[in-house]
């Protein structure tokens, strides 16, 4: 985004960007902090009227990192062109569409800085308001410091931007100094686009207003979904970074335009309806009819975007990143709600190897399965392909037509020609989406993972369901990192997906484990290298039922 912007202003931007840990973006936590490093400036005498300082802005962000002595001394070149986080540059726009009316081209001061903040709809938005500073009384002081004020008592539109009223106050704007003046000309915003005839205009911006309120209101659905029903912290967090983005790159047709175009009582398409749309059978409907209006919305949008694009920008390619966003979303969204369904009740999941004979494999796995093992894994690295070929199709045999769901470790081949139900995979093996090549879609595919980042890929990869691990130390394998209790209660707290913790895991963890907000384990040797197996897999699987006493 390029604005004009006054020394003081460059000053802030400046030291904001040197506080930002990605150094290429502007965040509002480092701008708001940024105002008090520069203490002359209007924003900070502002936030200090309101009450607000420097220590109750670092105790809120301690994270963000304050600039040194040195940094705050070096000037600032005016041709740097600056780069906002999505939530910042959606204020910024709304603060341009906000004073475009003033006669001088609009140079951005700490102030208007500071009233961007306030429309970010962010947290630090959010505490801002709590702090009392709110963007109507902050525009009012605008207007007036800048010598204009609006002609009526409504400043301009609410303070929610994602809520857009069917009607809003259209402001117009005298000046101070010479009020029995009549008002200046108002042209329209400088990045407002005519096209011939203007009839086509107003006719594009209300596409792309209809295009926008479609996808922002699917998105809304979708993520209220995802938020309450399946209670992901990490895909409510995706989705609510798409809706914000989706809002950023809207706001180059801005807001004012958009509603000035806006004509719902005279659309020949409010009252066009089919059937279908007015009752959803289930869940899986509503998030099926939701993504579909997202992505066609978010189409329509890249089209429409292309043609009120300026110079040097790609708006048609913002949208078109949006949309393949919203496909990979959508899969993770599906994939976790049907891996949710399919293993509801799958908390005991056992790793075997194939056992010195046949026999003894065959008897290993008839007591495990009498004992209620949900899911049994068959991992060896020690017998040649056909001879884990033929354990791997025994394997089948004797759980054909019970509740023992089988998977192939590491080889998507043999799970394939012995008919697993799914194969698990590492972080070195095969990927899921080669995993699917060769599977297809029906069957499962575990991931293990060592970390939260693995972890949320594995979601946005389309895997059915995760290993976290190791937990505890293992005679089974050996590994230089535990990533331990505190990776088990990170992915729980922000992961739906089903995971097992993996990893020296016996009975006497479970109680560790329900607290940290596991509920399902993966184990071998507490139950392999038991004198008796069956007992105490059952054992495990008492205790991991919902309500059981521990």
């Amino acid at each position: 985004m390029r604005f004009h912007y006054t020394a003081g202003a460059r000053r802030a931007l400046r030291l904001a960007q040197q506080s930002t840990a990605d150094s290429n973006q502007v965040g509002s936590p480092a701008l708001l902090l940024a105002f008090f490093n520069e203490p002359e400036c209007r924003a900070a005498h502002w936030l200090e009227s309101y009450g607000v300082s420097l220590s109750m802005a670092e105790n809120r962000w301690p994270n963000v990192r304050q600039p040194t002595h040195q940094e705050t001394n070096v000037q600032t070149p005016s041709a740097i062109t600056w780069s906002f986080s999505p939530d910042v540059e959606l204020g910024l726009r709304e603060v341009q569409a906000r004073c475009w009316a003033y006669p001088k081209p609009l140079e951005l001061a700490t102030e208007h800085l500071l009233l961007g903040l306030t429309l970010c709809q962010d947290s630090v938005a959010e505490w801002l308001a709590e702090q009392g500073l709110h963007a109507a009384e902050l525009e009012q002081k605008l207007h007036q410091l800048h010598g204009y004020q609006p002609t009526v008592d409504t400043l301009g539109p609410p303070l929610d931007l994602e809520e857009t009223p069917p009607q809003v106050a259209i402001l117009s704007i005298k000046s101070v100094e010479n009020s029995s003046a009549p008002p200046p000309e108002l042209g329209p915003p400088r990045d407002f686009i005519q096209a011939e005839p203007f009839s086509e205009t107003v006719g594009l911006i209300r596409a792309f207003d209809a295009a926008f309120n479609r996808a922002r209101e699917a998105l809304r659905v979708i993520e209220d979904y995802v938020r309450f029903v399946l209670d992901d912290r990490h895909l409510t967090n995706l989705l609510k970074q798409l809706r914000h983005s989706l809002t950023a790159a809207a706001s180059h047709v801005s807001r004012p335009q958009r509603l000035a175009c806006r004509e719902t009582q005279a659309d020949v398409g409010t009252q066009l309806s089919t059937p279908q749309e007015t009752t959803r059978p289930n869940a899986a409907a509503v998030l099926a009819a939701n993504f579909g209006r997202l992505a066609e919305s978010l189409r329509s949008l890249e089209e429409y975007g292309k043609v009120f694009q300026q110079a040097g920008e790609n708006l048609g390619g913002r949208f078109e990143s949006l949309r393949y966003q919203a496909y990979t979303l959508e899969r993770a969204v599906e994939s976790t709600r049907n891996s949710l369904h399919r293993l509801a009740h799958a908390q005991l999941y056992v790793l075997l190897d194939g056992q010195a004979n046949a026999d003894d494999f065959s008897a290993l796995v008839v007591s495990l399965i009498r004992a209620g093992v949900d899911i049994l894994q068959l991992r060896d690295k020690q017998l040649a392909d056909r001879e884990l070929l033929a354990r791997a199709r025994l394997l089948r045999e004797l759980t054909q037509g019970t509740s023992t769901l089988f998977i192939m470790n590491d080889r998507p081949d043999l799970a394939l020609l012995s008919a697993a139900d799914g194969v698990h995979v590492g972080q070195e093996e095969l990927t899921v989406k080669d995993a699917r090549r060769l599977l297809g879609t029906d069957r499962l595919i575990g991931v293990s993972t060592h970390s939260l980042a693995q972890a949320r890929q594995a979601v946005l990869d389309g895997a059915d369901y995760l290993g976290a691990g190791p937990t505890f130390p293992t005679p089974t394998k050996s590994f230089a990192h535990f990533p331990g209790l505190p990776y088990i209660q990170a992915v729980s707290q922000e992961i739906r997906l089903p995971t097992f913790v993996i990893g020296g895991v016996t009975l006497s963890h479970l109680p560790t484990l329900f607290h940290s907000g596991a509920t399902r384990v993966a184990v071998s040797s507490s139950i392999l290298s038991s004198p008796s197996p069956s007992p105490t897999a059952h054992q495990f699987k008492y205790l991991l039922t919902p309500h059981r006493p521990v």
